[in-house]
């Protein structure tokens, strides 16, 4: 025997929501250290005093990078800073080097803030970058103490 069971009607729907606010991409931003040791040239060491790379006003200079195909990862904002660094394009937010800095050399520091807030300092060394401990050794107001180029 056949029994004949009435289900109610379903109806499915697509609501909008009222928060319409679009999400922001993923950011790394880069903040450049200056190594100020007179052989800096020959790589980064722990005791070499560093100067933050800043604005005229003395406020530190942060390049800023949305996680894209061309950077996908710490290593790709470190390179896509140096390149800032040495005035071949601009961040995210077309931000350019400051002319009264000089270039981002072999011994720098490159501070990376990635997605979630976490931070690995790189050292810039002749091919890549090296993870390091953060630097201990920053020197004063960068923005007094500016980093020129050696000539």
């Amino acid at each position: 025997m056949t029994t004949s069971v009435t289900r109610p009607l379903t109806v499915t729907t697509r609501i909008p929501t009222t928060d319409s606010t679009p999400t922001t991409p993923d950011t790394y931003t880069a903040t450049t250290y200056m190594n100020t040791h007179p052989d800096n040239y020959d790589g980064y060491h722990p005791h070499h005093p560093l100067a933050t790379a800043t604005h005229t006003d003395g406020s530190p200079l942060h390049l800023v990078f949305h996680t894209s195909d061309r950077i996908r990862n710490h290593q790709h904002a470190a390179s896509a800073a140096f390149d800032v660094g040495n005035r071949q394009t601009a961040d995210d937010t077309g931000q350019t080097w400051p002319d009264d800095i000089r270039p981002v050399s072999v011994g720098d520091v490159i501070k990376i803030t990635g997605p979630g807030h976490w931070i690995i300092h790189l050292s810039v060394d002749s091919f890549g970058f090296t993870p390091v401990p953060e630097p201990t050794h920053l020197t004063g107001l960068a923005g007094k103490t500016r980093v020129t180029s050696r000539r």
